[in-house]
């Protein structure tokens, strides 16, 4: 565990919250269980966020600006810190897709991350993450704000079969997962489309991909790889996969007989009755 003394506050984001915290709380005068009592916490959770030991969360961070009327310097520096904990080489997209106007996305194997469950996302990145899941988990979630609010962009999913029969994390996790992509339903920002096997061959068969637009820059390409993602704006892709999108999206199921398909193995394959 780091030495509060000894934090760099220009190390990271988290280090940065973690000593300001420390200074603001020191400042007005309060030991960690006095803070603590005031937002409803315990003041060993304040030390190991103090240290960097713990992710702050956003209700945390709304409960320190709350408790020591700090103009909502935590709420924003917040954001940062859980950005920090996504993947170096997936940050820049993370960065764009908060910015972009319309997302369309193809996924082969798995629910995209904005749409999925804090259970599902957890079974996900305990595989390859078991020490780190907390905070990726966190820094997932925290992605899911952009659906939220005036701003929020289009998203347009079209989602492989394959997507509802992979368990991950057990049937309950499953279950949730799959009611949660019916609550969508009645989204007019958020479409879905299941691509049944039945459709045999099609564009999307090399691979997940995903389209941002943007209101003040070119459109965006991005797909990944096991550790690695590539973005690009280069005008020939963007034309070949937007025609391919539009493809994968006259191929799939409606929307409304991709809900009833979810509904469908959500019952048959994990038990549930919606």
């Amino acid at each position: 565990m780091a030495n509060i003394h000894s934090l760099d506050p220009s190390a990271s984001p988290l280090d940065y919250f973690g000593w300001e915290l420390r200074r603001q709380r020191e400042a007005n005068g309060l030991k960690q269980g006095q803070l603590g009592d005031l937002i409803f916490c315990t003041g060993s959770l304040i030390g190991q966020i103090e240290t960097t030991k713990k992710i702050p969360t956003r209700d945390f961070a709304e409960r320190v600006d709350a408790a020591l009327a700090t103009d909502g310097v935590f709420s924003r520096l917040v954001g940062l810190v859980l950005r920090s904990q996504l993947p170096t080489w997936f940050q820049p997209y993370a960065e764009m897709e908060a910015r972009a106007a319309y997302i369309s996305t193809y996924q082969a194997q798995l629910v995209y991350g904005l749409l999925q469950t804090e259970e599902y996302a957890r079974a996900l990145l305990g595989v390859d993450h078991p020490g780190k899941v907390d905070e990726m988990v966190a820094a997932r979630l925290d992605r899911q704000r952009i659906l939220e609010g005036e701003h929020a962009p289009a998203l347009w999913i079209v989602l492989s079969e394959a997507a509802l029969l992979q368990e991950v994390g057990g049937q309950d996790v499953m279950r949730r997962q799959l009611a949660r992509l019916l609550d969508f339903r009645d989204n007019p920002w958020v479409q879905i489309q299941v691509m049944p096997f039945s459709a045999g061959q099609h564009t999307g068969m090399m691979g997940s991909f995903t389209l941002l637009r943007l209101d003040d820059d070119p459109d965006l390409f991005y797909v990944e790889s096991y550790d690695q993602g590539h973005m690009t704006a280069n005008p020939t892709v963007i034309k070949e996969r937007s025609v391919g999108y539009a493809r994968l999206q006259a191929t799939a199921l409606s929307p409304e007989d991709s809900a009833v398909l979810i509904a469908r193995v959500m019952e048959e394959r994990y038990g549930a009755r919606r």
